[in-house]
């Protein structure tokens, strides 16, 4: 059980991540609001999730969705749509919602991908979802809230007998197929709903993905292993630096200049 029960929004609640999430929480004593566009798709979730109706890609749908939060699990993603689709989804609901937030406290879990500050793949060139990806993270980052950033690996690709936990930093890992590494669903959300009730998961960024070995149900050595982001950087502690300020959008700046207006009063879990 963890040492407090939270009221935790999952973003992407009716995904192929945000279920297993909610499944999660619920398993572990939380309680769950779900954001959801569908009120029927979101009642498959069962009767223990809360439902608010809202569109992550509008910042005023999504005043009720925060309201009296104690976390946020984002774990939506654009699934198409282009260039403008994961400016508009990938990045604009990490903006929408954490400019909803306002002057308002809460522990934050963000799903990004393992591989997402390669900038010259196909895969980026094709949708810049990598990059918009990534300043959903600086977003997170810059907001003063404590945060664990996730980036796993290829969902689902992995054997039965892949269940044992790994943590990268560097995010070295660019080939863009499954030799990155493999993780299933449901431990991807053991992970995200762990790090809201872990010291040793602030503040940190990295790679997840599992090799052959059983699964461990302690977490905190491993996010002990890693190392925190520097306070006030916008990018993970390992991460090239490929990415520079200076050359980035000026609406970008605005929201990175906006967010980090919001405040950094601490939180403790």
């Amino acid at each position: 059980m963890p040492e407090r029960s939270l009221n935790i929004l999952v973003v992407g609640a009716t995904g192929s991540i945000g279920r297993p999430v909610v499944a999660e929480a619920l398993a572990r004593g939380h309680s769950v609001k779900a954001l959801v566009r569908d009120t029927r798709k979101g009642r498959t979730l069962g009767s223990s999730v809360n439902l608010v109706l809202g569109d992550l890609t509008e910042e005023a749908s999504v005043q009720m969705a925060v309201r009296d939060v104690d976390a946020i699990v984002f774990t939506h993603g654009s699934n198409g749509g282009g260039k403008a689709g994961s400016e508009r989804v990938d990045y604009g609901g990490v903006r929408n919602v954490l400019a909803a937030l306002g002057p308002q406290r809460a522990r934050i879990a963000l799903m990004t991908a393992i591989g997402v500050t390669n900038r010259t793949g196909s895969y980026n060139r094709s949708t810049e979802a990598h990059d918009w990806k990534r300043r959903g993270e600086r977003l997170v980052r810059a907001s003063g809230l404590p945060y664990t950033i996730v980036r796993p690996g290829w969902f689902d690709y992995n054997d039965a007998d892949q269940q044992k936990l790994v943590f990268l930093q560097g995010d070295t890992r660019q080939s863009g197929t499954p030799s990155d590494g493999v993780i299933a669903r449901r431990l991807i959300a053991q992970v995200l709903v762990a790090s809201l009730t872990s010291e040793a998961a602030r503040n940190k960024t990295f790679e997840l993905v599992a090799e052959k070995g059983p699964a461990q149900h302690d977490l905190d050595p491993l996010f002990a292993t890693l190392a925190a982001d520097k306070t006030g950087g916008p990018d993970a502690v390992r991460d090239i630096d490929n990415m520079p300020l200076r050359d980035e959008p000026e609406r970008v700046l605005g929201d990175l200049d906006a967010i980090r207006a919001q405040g950094t009063t601490e939180l403790s879990f």
